[in-house]
C-alpha cells in the first residue's frame, strides 16, 4: 500500500471560496461516476453511490459536477447517494455545455440554455442554492457578456451563490469581471500541461480558488515524477496530487474516479509531503 495511507482530506488544509465558504482542498470531482463516454448511467449505479459516499466518510467536502456529465446523471446520484447532505458539504455544478452523444461536448452559452441548466441543476440536487455556479466554457457564439449577465440575474434571484469560469483566459475572465465577482477558475493543469499557470498565480494574487481539472492525466511520460513516486513509496497519481497542493494555497484539487480503491488512493495524497528539492524538480518540468 502507498505510504500515504491512512490521510484524509483535511490533511490536504483548507481554501476559503469567495470569502465565506471553506472548505479542504482535497475534493472530488464527479465525472466519471457516469458511463464510458461520460454518457448515460454507469455500470453500476450501487457503486457510484458507494464511492460518493465514501468520499464524504474519507473527509472530503467538497464536490464538483455539471449537468452535461451524463449528462444530468452526475448530479442524479450525488443527491441520490448524499442528500440530505452534510452541512459542511459544498456541491458545485457548472452549464454551458450540451451532450449531443457519447465523448460529444458542445458550447452552449445562450441566456435562456444557462437559465434552464441552472434551474434543471438545482432540481436534481435538490438545493435551494448552488454554492458555486460555473460557466463550463465560453459560447464563441455568443457573446461573454450575455452569458455571464445570465448567471448574475440568477445569483441576484438566490440561485447562486458564487460565479466561476472554467476553460478560460485571462482576457475572458477580466470581461467578466467587470460585471461581477469571479471567485474560481477550472481550468486543464497537471504537473504535464502548464497552460494555465499564469492564470494559477493570478488566482493567488486576487484571492480566486484554482480548480484543476484533468489533475493526473498523462503522468506516465514524466520520469523526474515517478522517480519521486518510487521514493516515497506512493503512486504517480499521489505525487501529482501533492505537487498540485504544493503549487499554491488557492488549488483545490478534485480528481474523479468510479472507483473506492482509486478515490482511497487520491484521498491519501493528502498526506504526502514533497521536499523543497522534489517541488522545485516537479516545477522545472513545466
Amino acid at each position: 500500500m502507498p505510504a500515504t495511507t491512512g490521510a484524509t482530506a483535511a490533511d490536504a488544509g483548507t481554501v476559503d471560496i469567495g470569502g465565506d465558504i471553506t472548505v479542504n482542498r482535497l475534493g472530488f470531482g464527479a465525472m466519471r461516476i457516469t458511463g464510458r463516454g461520460i454518457w448515460g448511467d454507469p455500470p453500476d449505479r450501487n457503486q457510484a453511490r458507494a464511492v460518493l459516499r465514501r468520499a464524504v466518510e474519507l473527509g472530503v467536502n467538497f464536490i464538483d459536477t455539471a449537468d452535461s456529465y451524463g449528462p444530468n446523471v452526475s448530479e442524479e446520484l450525488i443527491a441520490e447517494a448524499l442528500h440530505p447532505y452534510p452541512d459542511d458539504l459544498v456541491i458545485a455544478t457548472k452549464g454551458g455545455l450540451v451532450r449531443p452523444g457519447p465523448g460529444r461536448w458542445d458550447p452552449d452559452g445562450r441566456p435562456e440554455h444557462l437559465r434552464e441548466a441552472c434551474e434543471g441543476s438545482l432540481q436534481r440536487l435538490r438545493l435551494d442554492q448552488i454554492p458555486l455556479y460555473q460557466l463550463h466554457r465560453p459560447d464563441r457564439a455568443v457573446p461573454l457578456e450575455d452569458s455571464i449577465g445570465t448567471l448574475v440575474a440568477l445569483k441576484d434571484e438566490g440561485k447562486i451563490r458564487h460565479i466561476g469560469l472554467s476553460n478560460v483566459n485571462e482576457d475572458q475572465l477580466r470581461r467578466a469581471q467587470v460585471l461581477t465577482p469571479i471567485v474560481s477558475i477550472q481550468n486543464r493543469y497537471n504537473p504535464g500541461d502548464r497552460k494555465s499557470d499564469g492564470l494559477v498565480d493570478l488566482c493567488e494574487q486576487e484571492e480566486m480558488t484554482f480548480l484543476p481539472w484533468a489533475p493526473i492525466q498523462n503522468l506516465d511520460r514524466l520520469p523526474t515524477l515517478i522517480d519521486i513516486a518510487e521514493h516515497h513509496g506512493a503512486t504517480a497519481h499521489q505525487v501529482a496530487l501533492a505537487w498540485l497542493l504544493a503549487r499554491s494555497e488557492t488549488m483545490l484539487t478534485i480528481p474523479g474516479t468510479g472507483s473506492i480503491d482509486h478515490l482511497e488512493e487520491n484521498v491519501a495524497a493528502a498526506g504526502l509531503r514533497l521536499t523543497p528539492e522534489e517541488i522545485t524538480a516537479l516545477d522545472d518540468m513545466g
